[in-house]
């Protein structure tokens, strides 16, 4: 019996071992420059490696050194000094061996180089909110007393070196391929974490603190943001994306997006009217509504962008016609999107579930989201 737990220990440790070369997911694509991140997780995993087949191989030689055999009676042996100081001295230089490298590659992650794209994210339950500097580079200040439904930066509206600031429209954000780029992190309610897995590397974001790390994108593509942070009942759909563009898209895409002060930032980056749709006095006029719809959750299931979500699309919604559950089919006017956001279960789109909850808006605020998904085209 006991030769055969033995071979099950060995085996067990065996398996281990293939397991970890031939799994396909224990090297991620190469997204950011945090090659130095790799190495400390390889010297982790070869610390503990060696101290799990370790202590799997001591089981099972004591297991056939000392098991019951006719003959031979097992007795106690109490204090053994030489194999004390072994044992410190090996757990010792482990510890050291997995504090170290973490340590050194921390203290590298939160020093950003001086030429780092500074961009902000808010964590909020259960979405994120993303914010980059106007053209003077800088972001404005901000405050938690003007923190509210249509500012959930808590953006101060009396500094002038805000109303240029990138507020980004739905949930994607995009960074220029090759640049280095500084998160600045903040939560508005509870604890959040923004981790991009592919990037290998994240933060905990703390209500009333800034915690910041940096990397540099080194190959384009589209990557999944997650909170890595229990948050609440609705953690698990807090997900956006992160593009990483060539310098050329990153430049149209940013031209398009909206400013603090009104308006898009335009193709010169000067914060003046312009962009996609046309109109930056539609920029404008929807921005309250843009900003309600994103403090409230509802960008977290709607896309702006034409992408399938928990819920339809907003892009091209006002002025469709919608399918419903049971047969018939809506005219999506006012007042059926105003029905839809305060009766969401009085009229199911086909195809979507019934998990909507009825949103809590005033007269001001339903009118500014109404707006909103009617400019969104």
């Amino acid at each position: 019996m006991a030769i055969a737990v033995a071979l099950v220990l060995v085996a067990i440790a065996v398996g281990a071992l293939a397991f970890h070369y031939a799994s396909p997911w224990w090297l991620t694509p190469i997204a950011s420059n945090w090659h130095a991140m790799d190495d400390a997780l390889l010297l982790t995993m070869l610390i503990t490696g060696v101290a799990f087949v370790g202590l799997h191989a001591f089981v099972a030689v004591a297991l056939v050194r000392y098991r019951h055999r006719a003959g031979h009676r097992a007795s106690a042996e109490h204090g053994n000094r030489r194999l004390e100081w072994w044992l410190i001295g090996i757990t010792t230089v482990g510890i050291i061996g997995l504090l170290a490298p973490g340590l050194t590659v921390y203290a590298r992650l939160i020093t950003p180089p001086p030429d780092a794209q500074v961009f902000e994210v808010m964590g909020q339950q259960w979405q994120w909110h993303y914010r980059l500097p106007g053209r003077d580079g800088k972001l404005g200040t901000t405050d938690v007393r003007f923190m509210g439904p249509t500012n959930p930066f808590g953006m101060n509206p009396d500094d002038p070196v805000g109303q240029d600031d990138v507020l980004v429209g739905g949930q994607e954000l995009h960074l220029p391929v090759g640049r280095p780029a500084l998160a600045q992190l903040r939560a508005q309610d509870v604890l959040h974490d923004f981790y991009v897995p592919q990037f290998r590397t994240r933060m905990n974001m703390v209500p009333g603190m800034v915690t910041h790390f940096w990397f540099t994108p080194e190959r384009a593509g589209r990557y999944e943001v997650l909170c890595a942070q229990l948050c609440g009942v609705g953690h698990a759909n807090m997900r956006s994306w992160v593009v990483v563009d060539e310098p050329a898209a990153y430049a149209a895409w940013l031209a398009r997006q909206a400013t603090y002060g009104g308006g898009t930032v335009g193709s010169d980056g000067s914060g003046g009217a312009g962009g996609a749709g046309g109109a930056g006095g539609a920029a404008a006029a929807g921005k309250a509504g843009q900003l309600v719809a994103q403090a409230k959750g509802c960008t977290a299931c709607h896309s702006v962008d034409g992408t399938r979500g928990v819920g339809p699309t907003w892009k091209g919604l006002y002025g469709s016609t919608a399918p419903l559950e049971g047969g018939g089919i809506a005219q999506v006017d006012d007042a059926y999107l105003q029905q839809s956001i305060a009766q969401p279960q009085a009229q199911i789109v086909r195809g979507f579930p019934p998990v909507m909850p009825p949103a809590q808006l005033t007269e001001a605020e339903m009118a500014a989201v109404v707006d909103y998904i009617k400019s969104v085209q």
